[in-house]
């Protein structure tokens, strides 16, 4: 076998999966993470995150002893980097946690390894991680970085998967994997082969970067279209559900469902790094990220005035993840909406996040209350729907009858 060991850095919502799915395949992987806590759990052969059926495969594959995490890089024949690449001030992409990961696994790097960079990154960051790896160890030779033939291989293949069902799409979806050259295109083609079924399209680092960022972008535009006909169809007193699936009724179109914003790491993050590489003429990924970055705020203006009628408000705030049916709660604009209602001190606020057993610390500091759905609808006048979560679609509505609804996902159109 070309791959005899695999070191998978990050073992987050997409590190650790891919990890978990090539030991099943009989690979040795080590996982490496900077969180000791995630590090004891995963050797335990238990997970850290939500993710449907990801425990099984993670157990056994720690039970069989091919898969271990460590605080520690080791050497492996190949390396994938699979770590956050949040923005900063200004919305400029942060590559802090991508030039970490190069310094950790440089001093354990040799000869003929491939180094494949996972995460969502702006044009030209395999490049930078190039650079940063040859610096750190110039006793090597890195494509495009080397006057000598290259004897290291990077590349640059972009995860795309959907939370909730990542095990099944990790190997059933086709995968661009761009290379510094053709030569470390067709060896990342290989290692990607040990457990994908999908189609492995080659292409370069440059394109393969740009692919992920073009299909967020595609996507938020979209979402930004319906989020932005919900507002226009409150204003005009038009049921925006209704509207929606008369329209979709048309063979060409396809409406997508209104929301309280856009989350997650992806999606509300991604155009911003097309943005950033082309300011002047990406009008439409920025107009569509900036009315999706609005779209909160519409949410708790009508909030506000819903309060207005009681002397006690009490909120009960429905969902706190960034989609349903998942605990992730990165860039979340419902847990950003329930955490501004309790800053803004309108009434008691409940949350409501059936995913998760205790709420981030902030909403704790903001005197936010976790109750399950039942609690919560018994002591709320107004009911404020975030996420479609399954367990909300079974509510009974007579419930909500005597209460103010603000149902910003359409879990009760």
């Amino acid at each position: 076998m070309a791959f005899a060991k695999v070191s998978v850095i990050g073992l987050g919502y997409i590190g650790l999966p891919t990890a978990a799915v090539i030991a099943s395949r009989g690979v040795e992987v080590i996982g490496i993470d900077v969180s000791e806590k995630a590090v004891d759990t995963i050797n335990q052969g238990k997970v850290h995150i939500v993710e449907p059926d990801l425990d099984m495969v993670v157990q056994a594959a720690v039970t069989m002893g091919k898969l271990k995490a460590s605080l520690t890089p080791e050497p492996a024949d190949a390396f994938m980097i699979a770590v956050p690449t949040p923005f900063k001030e200004g919305k400029k992409p942060d590559l802090s946690f991508i030039e970490k990961a190069a310094n950790a696994i440089a001093p354990v790097l040799e000869k003929g390894n491939l180094i494949v960079l996972e995460s969502t990154s702006p044009v030209g960051a395999t490049e930078k991680l190039t650079a940063w790896l040859q610096a750190l160890r110039p006793d090597l030779h890195f494509p495009g970085h080397s006057s000598q033939e290259p004897d290291m291989y990077v590349a640059h293949c972009p995860e795309r998967v959907l939370p909730g069902r990542v095990l099944e799409e990790l190997v059933s979806n086709d995968r661009i994997i761009g290379g510094m050259s053709a030569e470390c295109s067709d060896k990342a083609i290989e290692l990607y082969d040990v457990f994908v079924r999908g189609n492995c399209l080659k292409t370069t680092a440059r394109t393969a970067e740009m692919a992920k960022l073009t299909e967020n972008s595609f996507r938020d535009v979209n979402i930004a279209f319906a989020n932005e006909l919900s507002m226009i169809c409150d204003e005009l007193h038009i049921n925006v559900w209704d509207l929606i699936a008369l329209a979709n009724r048309h063979p060409r179109v396809n409406i997508l469902t209104p929301g309280p914003g856009v989350g997650g790491h992806c999606i509300a993050v991604d155009p911003w790094f097309i943005v950033d590489s082309a300011p002047d003429t990406a009008r439409m990924i920025r107009t569509a990220r900036e009315v999706n970055d609005g779209k909160p705020g519409f949410v708790i203006d009508k909030i506000e005035k819903a309060a207005d009628e009681f002397k006690r408000p009490v909120i009960a705030c429905l969902g706190l993840a960034f989609k349903p049916d998942i605990d992730d709660l990165r860039e979340s604009p419902a847990l950003d909406i329930t955490l501004k209602l309790a800053q803004m001190g309108l009434g008691k606020v409940l949350a409501v996040e059936p995913n998760i057993h205790e709420l981030p610390e902030k909403l704790i500091a903001a005197d936010i209350e976790l109750l399950p759905v039942e609690s919560a609808l018994e002591q709320a006048n107004i009911v404020v729907v975030l996420v479609n979560h399954k367990q909300f679609k079974g509510l009974d509505k007579t419930q909500l009858n005597t209460k103010v609804l603000i149902d910003s996902s359409g879990l009760i159109a």
